[in-house]
């Protein structure tokens, strides 16, 4: 089979890397790749969002079927579009992954099924905004509706500061939405856990948990992520329960009764407080970085249960995990999340010694001349497992120190409070 992988991230080499274990694929390619996935893939670049291109790129190179990787593409209805045109398609339609594309219709079927999340409100404008806002308590969350390339989450401290945010939304500070969902703050500890769903059955593809702000022990602005840890030791089997039967089943049972079921990978990212789950957003991928420490654990066919899923078998389908714990860290450009310079080059990267449990997973990198550059705020992740977090980041920060890129910097710290626990 020809397979190709859609985007150009940390999660998109990854994806490639264990899809290339795969005795099915003949050809595999990444849309528009990195230097990383140009080692074990065919690159192929252009514009992912111009559909009528990608339809015809996927035609010449007689691709089989399609992985999307990142949201853009899945929230602008790539997936609607493939199959219209009978290009198999592994991601949710247009219609489901509003999940992800809007905050307000994820908080909607919230309220509709009892699932439990923070107190929110909706709104267009501003006088209704700020009134809610005076009638809460602080620290308040601000979110816009729509995508923002996770900038769109502000936690305000003040209600002044919540007064800001809203208003600088509502005029257009995104372009995805002018819209806003204002709600409570919860104080707890975060988790992600992904399943695999058919529309109709679904199975358990992991848990991690994310480490979103860019300052060591978790301060400072919020990242699209500094790295990641797999599996969550929160994740016991009472608090697995709630979450099914809370949490994800009322969400399938809600998008099926919209007569769009929902298909593909669903990233549910929750915050448990005193062992309850209440969910916090939906995200309709893997997330990243957390695909790259679940990958390196994952010892089943990717494609394969991929193809469980798009034949409506995923129930027989048996899933299995490395016991070892795996952590990955992002490399990143100094100035990141804020200005940062792009086209820096990251010399000797051919010299880091990789093995099944040391991977360099490229994101924001491309090749030039046989030199690699940087090309993005997240630019490296190195992702190791071992018997203990210990042992794994320590193995990921040794690949980081041997890489020694004077442009980057990075979090020594992930794991942080599973280490700590211990």
């Amino acid at each position: 089979m020809n397979i190709a992988v859609i985007g150009s991230g940390g999660r998109e080499h990854a994806l490639c890397y264990k899809l290339k274990q795969s005795k099915k694929i003949k050809n595999l390619f990444c849309i528009p790749g990195n230097a990383g996935t140009k080692n074990i893939a065919t690159n192929l670049d252009i514009d992912i969002l111009n559909f009528d291109i990608l339809l015809n790129i996927i035609k010449k190179n007689k691709i089989d079927f399609v992985v999307v990787g990142p949201e853009q593409p899945l929230v602008s209805g790539i997936v609607d579009f493939l199959k219209d045109n009978n290009i198999r398609v592994f991601g949710p339609n247009k219609f489901a992954s509003r999940l992800e594309g809007s905050k307000a219709f994820m908080k909607k079927i919230c309220e509709k099924k009892n699932i439990p999340t923070a107190k929110f409100g909706i709104f267009s404008t501003k006088t209704e905004a700020e009134y809610f806002i005076e009638a809460s308590n602080t620290p308040i969350v601000v979110k816009a509706d729509g995508l923002a390339a996770g900038k769109g989450v502000v936690i305000c401290k003040s209600k002044d500061e919540a007064k800001k945010e809203v208003k600088a939304i509502l005029e257009g500070k995104f372009k995805s939405s002018r819209v806003v969902v204002i709600e409570e703050f919860l104080q707890g500890e975060e988790l992600s856990y992904f399943v695999l769903t058919d529309g109709e059955n679904f199975k358990f593809f992991g848990s991690a948990q994310d480490h979103k702000k860019v300052g060591e022990g978790d301060v400072g602005l919020n990242t699209g992520g500094m790295g990641a840890y797999s599996p969550s030791p929160l994740l016991t089997e009472e608090i697995e329960k709630k979450i099914k039967n809370k949490i994800i089943k009322p969400t399938l049972v809600a998008m099926k009764e919209m007569g769009h079921p929902y298909e593909g990978i669903l990233y549910a990212g929750l915050m448990i407080i005193k062992d309850e789950p209440f969910l916090i957003e939906y995200n309709i991928r893997m997330g990243d970085p957390e695909c790259q420490a679940l990958m390196i654990r994952l010892e089943s066919d990717l494609l394969e249960i991929i193809l469980s899923v798009l034949e409506k078998k995923i129930n027989n389908m048996k899933i299995n995990w490395s016991k070892k714990k795996s952590i990955t860290i992002v490399l990143c450009s100094k100035g990141y999340p804020l200005k940062y310079s792009s086209n820096k080059l990251i010399p000797d990267l051919d010299k880091i010694n990789q093995n099944e449990n040391c991977i360099l997973f490229h994101a924001g990198t491309y090749s030039k001349d046989g030199k690699i550059f940087s090309n993005g705020g997240r630019v490296l992740n190195a992702t190791s497992k071992g018997d203990t977090l210990v042992s794994a980041r320590n193995n990921s920060l040794k690949i980081i120190q041997d890489i020694d890129w004077k442009d980057g910097f990075y979090r020594s710290d992930i794991g942080w409070r599973a280490i700590n626990k211990k």
